[in-house]
């Protein structure tokens, strides 16, 4: 969901656009950092929930009384990250940085550019609270990061428009497809999805992918060791074009972000939509209780349920000036208190078991639907290699417009996977 998520795949809300992410680079192409000085953290944060910054800053002032250390937080845009993390970490690299876990994570281990945390995490403890979140972060056995909120993917609409239009929540294909029926005869678009981003198409293909050829398989595509031409993926993109064709989904969808295509959720003009829990954000407040979520219907019988979940984290660039210092912020930042206080706005699952739950009602949903999951992906992008995601991303979108091209994006995405896996 990074929803390059784009999500995150993951938190994608953004605020202050281009204004922001310039004032936060400097106009270099890569974060201001203030100058290293004995006592001093420097911490770069994509978030752009003005809550969350809030929550960070007041963490960092909480930190600095405790200590005595100056802590400067470089707000950057969310999208505008994504570029700059490439440059920073290579020639400025902050004390302290947030990105996604996963294979976004992967690739800058790899390259050497993030520092080993085992000692901290071993240190603290945090396996024995972390459980399979730990997994999201870790490479070769070892920890390159912190696992942060959980965003799980899934299908939200509208309680109230489902009790009106006389829907039912589907749980096999089928039934999705008659659903489906039902809300175009009601005069709702079936499913809202908005493709601007790219990324929500790429959400669409894990979850189909999931549902038909289970969690070893798709690891196998994202691990680029399944061919893109390979037999396995015709139903995934049969039973796609089939909804394509059927007009399931939002009519020129490619026009559309995200929150756009969440607009018609939130007018009761649409009746579903496949995204993760920061669909809440658009909602006024006072229509939140109305928000309905359930897990993406099953196709093929006995196949999962394996979901969708993203981890986004929070990390040490390995050439970071201050990296004990760092660590010393990292075991009080995770503290359950300051990271409840940190993810409370950011409507994703917590990663720690040891963290006290506030009641949600959207999330108590979530909880509650993926109980009996099996197994988790994280998301197209961030499972797969950046270069490969970003071809994937793109051709999804062309898929979900122009169906009648699946030979040639496939072929094309055949010849990108071979070249950057050398398969």
């Amino acid at each position: 969901m990074t929803p390059s998520h784009r999500p995150t795949r993951r938190q994608v809300v953004q605020m202050g656009g281009a204004a922001l992410a310039s004032a936060a680079t400097g106009g270099l192409g890569f974060p201001a950092i203030a100058q290293t000085k004995a006592r001093t953290l420097t911490l770069i944060s994509e978030r752009s929930n003005p809550n969350t910054r809030v929550a960070l800053a007041a963490i960092a002032a909480a930190f600095e009384k405790q200590t005595g250390t100056s802590v400067t937080i470089n707000n950057m845009d969310h999208e505008a990250h994504k570029t700059a993390i490439r440059n920073y970490l290579v020639t400025s690299p902050p004390d302290i940085c947030f990105w996604f876990s996963g294979n976004r994570m992967r690739s800058f281990v790899k390259r050497g550019l993030f520092d080993d945390i085992s000692d901290l995490v071993e240190r603290e403890k945090y396996k024995d609270v972390l459980g399979y979140a730990a997994g999201a972060v870790t490479v070769d056995g070892k920890q390159w990061g912190l696992p942060l909120e959980a965003l799980p993917w899934g299908l939200f609409y509208r309680k109230d428009v489902f009790a009106e239009k006389g829907l039912s929540v589907p749980r096999s294909f089928e039934q999705f497809k008659a659903m489906g029926v039902k809300a175009k005869a009601a005069g709702l678009v079936p499913i809202a999805m908005g493709t601007k981003e790219l990324w929500p198409a790429a959400g669409w293909f894990d979850h189909m992918n999931l549902r038909i050829n289970g969690l070893d398989r798709h690891l196998a595509l994202m691990n680029g060791e399944m061919s893109y031409l390979d037999p396995a993926l015709a139903p995934v993109f049969d039973r796609w074009e089939e909804m394509i064709r059927t007009g399931m989904f939002l009519p020129n969808g490619t026009s559309y972000g995200w929150q756009q295509a969440g607009a018609f959720l939130v007018q009761k003009k649409a009746a579903m939509m496949d995204l993760g829990p920061f669909i809440s954000g658009v909602f006024p407040a006072e229509e939140k209780a109305q928000i309905g979520f359930a897990a993406f219907p099953e196709i093929v019988p006995g196949v999962g349920p394996y979901e969708d979940i993203a981890y986004n984290s929070i990390h040490i660039p390995a050439k970071a000036a201050n990296k004990a210092l760092a660590r010393e912020f990292l075991a009080f930042f995770y503290r359950p208190d300051n990271l409840a206080a940190f993810l409370k706005s950011e409507s994703g699952l917590t990663p720690r078991t040891d963290m006290k739950v506030e009641p949600d009602p959207l999330l108590d949903q979530v909880r509650a639907e993926f109980k009996g999951v099996k197994g988790s992906a994280q998301y197209y992008d961030r499972d797969t290699d950046p270069d490969m995601a970003q071809a994937g991303l793109n051709a999804f979108q062309e898929f979900s417009a122009a169906p009648e091209r699946r030979k040639q994006i496939l072929e094309r995405l055949e010849t990108t996977r071979k070249r950057i896996f050398k398969a």
